[in-house]
């Protein structure tokens, strides 16, 4: 009998990590499931880009993992019982359960609402692509005549805020944040933000936080209603319930805590990828949501997976966070550099080429995705007849 593997979400981590294993592990020893809910993979560093009107290419999951022995199954994940390892879904035709040997959880994140009323009803947002559609088609009854409010302050926030502004320059655009818009770059960064917000006209609300969002405004801790035809919510990211549920041991925020090696440290036979996971990075500081961190986690995973179930050395993947790298619209962008301590450094690179760099990286991202064994499956490593896992990893 095959040991089967189960990967959960083909997000960047999900997708990369599948077709990695189909490239290193043996078909006569292993079978390879991935599961999302989506027929599509979904580029979400573009999402807001979907949202202001960009058709984004079609990248249907069935041709990414055609030939490479990775068996898709769409239906969206609704529990996990980690005791008898087995994953319960549901698609159109009802309810299954799958059982799996070794499982990786790569369902990624989604927009954190942190229990704001009227979020849910009224709100949208950019971290998945049914509420960017929602979004997009709300934009589209607007025309060129309409508010928008962004909520938030992070890197969502401002790529949707300006991407929408230079897109649909007809719409008033404002953004609110309870911080300082850009407070954690460096001087040379922030400079080149505030700029790029005034270029495009985007009004900021600093020290603003939204406490109510109703169906034409968002409401402010001072009682400060600002007037809203679409709210778009990009105040920070949250994982999936499933995990704490699941019976995993999960942090606060109900991340996944996983060992150096992205191991659940409550059940070994789970391994972790992308937002989902909680783990120290270099810098002694848990590394953040995004998609730098899927890279690392994604190739930290795989590595442990292939180890542990074939007797090999686990090799390290540094877990070292470098920079934000921020697109303001299409032709502008900066990407801010950070040091060992996550601070960042005085210089940055801004303009046209931080925003080429953006784009080579998302492009390039997305070609690797739809090329998961590269044309050339090697199939070479077989399952191990004992097995154990590694406590140590061995330099890369």
């Amino acid at each position: 009998m095959k040991h089967r593997i189960v990967v959960l979400g083909a997000g960047y981590a999900g997708a990369f990590s599948a077709g990695y294993l189909a490239r290193q592990l043996h078909c006569d020893d292993f079978e390879i499931t991935v599961v999302n809910a989506e027929p599509d993979f979904v580029e979400r560093l573009r999402l807001h880009q979907l949202a202001a009107g960009r058709h984004l290419r079609h990248r249907p999951l069935a041709e990414v993992f055609a030939g490479t022995g990775i068996r898709l199954r769409l239906a969206r994940v609704t529990s996990i019982d980690a005791e008898h390892r087995t994953v319960t879904v549901t698609d159109g035709e009802g309810i299954d359960r799958l059982e799996y040997d070794t499982l990786l959880y790569a369902l990624g994140s989604t927009a954190a609402d942190h229990g704001v009323p009227g979020v849910d009803e009224h709100a949208f947002h950019v971290a998945a692509r049914p509420s960017a559609l929602r979004l997009r088609a709300r934009l589209d009854e607007l025309g060129e005549d309409g508010k928008v409010l962004v909520v938030g302050g992070n890197l969502t926030a401002i790529e949707a805020a300006t991407e929408l502004a230079e897109s649909r320059p007809g719409l008033r655009v404002s953004l609110a944040t309870s911080g300082e818009l850009g407070g954690w770059l460096g001087t040379k960064a922030r400079r080149h933000l505030l700029r790029a917000f005034d270029r495009f006209g985007i009004t900021i609300h600093e020290h603003t936080t939204i406490e109510r969002v109703e169906a034409a405004a968002a409401v402010a801790a001072d009682g400060t209603a600002f007037a809203s035809d679409a709210t778009v919510w990009a105040a920070g990211f949250a994982v999936h319930p499933i995990a704490a549920a699941s019976g995993l041991e999960v942090v606060a925020n109900g991340q996944i805590t996983v060992d150096r090696q992205m191991r659940s440290v409550s059940h070994p036979d789970v391994y972790v990828a992308g937002d989902s996971a909680f783990v120290i990075g270099e810098n002694g500081r848990p590394l953040p949501m995004s998609c730098a961190s899927a890279g690392f986690t994604g190739m930290q995973a795989t590595a442990a997976i292939i180890g542990d179930l074939t007797g090999r050395k686990i090799k390290a993947t540094t877990l070292t966070y470098f920079g934000n790298h921020i697109s303001l619209g299409r032709k502008d962008g900066l990407f801010q550099l950070v040091d060992g301590d996550a601070q960042s450094k005085p210089g940055a690179l801004v303009g046209r080429s931080a925003a080429r760099v953006k784009s080579a990286i998302v492009a390039t991202s997305g070609w690797a995705i739809s090329r998961p064994t590269f044309g050339k499956p090697s199939h070479k490593y077989r399952l191990a007849t004992t097995r154990e896992h590694s406590p140590e990893l061995v330099a890369g």
